[in-house]
């Protein structure tokens, strides 16, 4: 079972703090321990050389110079040539059964030696011999010796003092650890507890930062960030549902009407027009070929918005915007039969753009369409194309009944039209189409118009080589 991160975290600092107490406290338990037994054995060198220089002097040992020989529990051995011990200092008992290689080794080398060995009642004891000859008297080699005793008393009292305060010591950390653990993960509980609190229909809550600068707080402003773009695709989401919703409702309305007036004439055809009014019936059949031409037109233009809500692909290249104002005006020309004056203003040059040749069309015949539609008989429609400042625009003026302001922000919606009565045989799609296509070569439309007027389309088209966007209209 896998612990949670902040015990995680206290063990992993507490064995870490362990290790580094153990560590330094056997280091230093070796250090004093080399520092005493060297004491002990560099004290028993120096007086035994000391002894030495007594005796081959003529001096005695258990003279004057006694006390300072045997000062700090430093004993002093004199033996002769086979080893009997022949003098020794009042603070060394004996024992009967002394076992002392060290002698034997400076006897036979001749140089001091040193050494331990068991002389006194001590557990044992460092001695170092040093050989020596005297003026007078029998002594042959002269010993110091000290206890080890009291060094390992000492070490025993300071190993358990070592040991307990590297405990406590190592209590403190797991302590101090959890302590530091919990004060870190503060704000991952924090945040854990405000995540908690958020619900799926709620996503403008926010995250606390507490600290924007530490790990906690990076991860934070990111969850923050995230759930900034998920509140706004949600809205988007939403507002697509609800355009759907629009477009599916504002759809059925739309073929509502064509088919009740093409299933009525029908009903008229089939009960009675057919043999007793061939006048009528020429009329309803008359009324059913324009209801189902409106029908169809309303089916292709809702079948072009889904295919640009979709992004179906574009075929773009470098076409000449001068090229298509003039073919479009022309068969408008043909269309208005007159009524409406239909002036093309071409250029002096080509205005190249990148763009997909059908769309573009087609935008440029909505906005002459619209215009014509909206313009009084007499009246005047003028086309313009023209380079800009990186762009190519396409204008399209009319002196027609123009757009009330309070009207300008919806006419590129779906279905709406600005004066249904003057609107012959629209569905209120075009607008709305020729700015899908425009969108989707990265271009725009701009519209002013003053009411009585007239009003003015204008497309502009990014001047560019590259594509105008990948998924297309």
């Amino acid at each position: 079972m896998s612990l949670p991160i902040r015990w995680r975290l206290t063990l992993f600092n507490a064995l870490v703090i362990g290790a580094i107490l153990l560590a330094l406290g056997f280091s230093l338990y070796l250090l004093l321990r080399e520092a005493l037994l060297s004491n002990v054995e560099d004290t028993a060198r120096g007086r035994a050389v000391a002894a030495a220089n007594v005796l081959e002097s003529g001096g005695d040992i258990l003279g004057e110079d006694a006390e300072h020989l045997t000062a700090d529990g430093v004993f002093l051995v004199a033996r002769d040539a086979r080893g009997e011990i022949i003098d020794h200092t009042p603070n060394l008992s004996i024992l009967k059964k002394a076992q002392d290689p060290v002698w034997e080794r400076a006897f036979a080398s001749g140089d001091p030696e040193g050494g331990t060995a068991r002389l006194s009642s001590e557990d044992s004891d460092y001695i170092y011999a040093v050989p020596v000859d005297p003026p007078s008297g029998p002594a042959r080699v002269v010993e110091a010796g000290k206890a080890y005793e009291p060094v390992q008393e000492t070490l025993e009292v300071f190993g358990t003092v070592l040991a307990t305060g590297l405990g406590v010591a190592l209590l403190l950390s797991i302590g101090g650890a959890y302590l530091l653990a919990r004060a870190a993960l503060r704000p991952v509980d924090t945040v854990t507890s405000a995540a908690g609190e958020m619900g799926g229909d709620d996503l403008s809550k926010r995250l606390p930062v507490a600290n924007p600068k530490d790990e906690v707080g990076h991860l934070a402003i990111t969850i923050n960030a995230l759930l900034s773009r998920l509140e706004a695709a949600f809205a988007r989401r939403e507002e697509a549902l609800a355009r759907q919703r629009r477009f599916a409702a504002d759809a059925s309305h739309e073929l509502r009407t064509p088919l009740t007036s093409i299933r009525g004439n029908a009903r008229m055809l089939d009960e009675w027009a057919l043999e007793e009014d061939s006048e009528r019936a020429k009329q309803s059949v008359g009324a059913i070929r324009c209801e189902a031409d409106r029908m169809r037109d309303l089916v292709e233009s809702l079948l072009a918005l889904t295919r640009g809500d979709e992004g179906a692909g574009l075929e773009v290249g470098r076409q000449d915007l001068a090229t298509v104002a003039e073919e479009v005006v022309q068969t408008a020309r043909a269309t208005v039969n007159g009524k409406v004056s239909i002036e093309y203003v071409r250029p002096e040059r080509e205005v190249t753009a990148t763009f997909d040749l059908d769309s573009i069309q087609r935008l440029a015949g909505i906005l002459v369409d619209n215009a014509v539609k909206y313009t009084p008989e007499g009246g005047k429609v003028t086309v313009r194309v023209r380079e800009g400042d990186r762009q190519a625009e396409l204008e399209v003026s009319d002196t027609g009944v123009g757009i009330p302001d309070a009207q300008m922000p919806l006419i590129f919606e779906r279905f709406y039209r600005a004066d249904p009565s003057r609107a012959q045989g629209g569905v209120g799609l075009g607008l709305s189409i020729a700015r899908q296509i425009a969108e989707a070569h990265g271009g725009t439309i701009q519209v002013s118009s003053k009411p009585g007027e007239g009003s003015t389309f204008t497309l502009h088209l990014p001047n560019r080589t590259s594509e105008p966007r990948e998924h297309g209209f």
